[in-house]
């Protein structure tokens, strides 16, 4: 059994090689990207809906309804790339149920990846808000004395997103694996729809994970216009 699967190379040649987790991630990509063409090649605005733009209307309306409670600010800004985060973990993870799939979020370099994207998304959205000076203030509050504390605190919840996603999702493939080489019936199918439904929950807790950081950055932008309405 392979703990770390980025160890399974399908292709090497000289210093390029494609190992398992890059292979899967891309074949994740692609099916999101011919899914989302056929899904929104016939939209409409008038008349009968078709049952995919259904369930994309209300994916999008659930995505969008859970950035504003998290947020509480609009969430047409944050709906690409939080809604993406989400969309792209939890097909990754539920593809699990397909024999051989190996998701692409049980190798930590996939999920650092995505923990990488937070901690770059994270600054940038609260710069967009606040300005680079009334952003970067924060990180000396309450004194100058806190700014290596603070550093330390992006750093730390960084690796935290990547670890918990990356202990999640590789210690519930090792499990089925075992249970499958024990038990071969029953009791496994049993653990895979725990398993779909696990890396669901996982999904979404990275999702709201990654706007609680963004409205944290965005927040005092946010108080300010509100005060000032006031």
């Amino acid at each position: 059994m392979t703990i770390n699967p980025d160890e399974i190379i399908l292709f090497e040649r000289g210093w390029f090689a494609i190992n398992i987790t890059i292979f899967f991630t891309w074949l994740v990509m692609f099916l999101l990207t011919l899914g989302s063409w056929l899904v929104t090649r016939k939209l409409t605005s008038k008349g009968e809906l078709s049952r995919w733009q259904n369930l994309l209307e209300v994916l999008i309306n659930g995505i969008n309804d859970q950035i504003r409670e998290v947020s509480r600010q609009e969430p047409g800004p944050y709906l690409p790339f939080v809604g993406t985060l989400f969309i792209f973990i939890a097909i990754s993870n539920v593809l699990a149920i397909v024999p051989g799939y190996t998701p692409p979020t049980s190798s930590l370099s996939t999920t650092a990846a995505l923990a990488i994207c937070v901690f770059i998304a994270v600054p940038v959205f609260g710069i967009i808000h606040q300005g680079v000076l009334n952003y970067l203030k924060k990180y000396l509050q309450p004194t100058i004395f806190m700014l290596p504390f603070n550093i330390i605190g992006e750093l730390s919840r960084t690796l935290a997103l990547a670890v918990r996603l990356y202990g999640n999702m590789m210690s519930g493939t090792i499990i089925v694996a075992i249970l499958l080489t024990i038990i071969p019936l029953i009791f496994p199918v049993v653990m895979q729809a725990l398993g779909l439904l696990t890396g669901l929950i996982q999904a979404y807790i990275f999702a709201v994970l990654a706007m609680v950081y963004i409205a944290s950055a965005s927040k005092a932008h946010q108080q300010t216009k509100e005060k000032g309405e006031i």
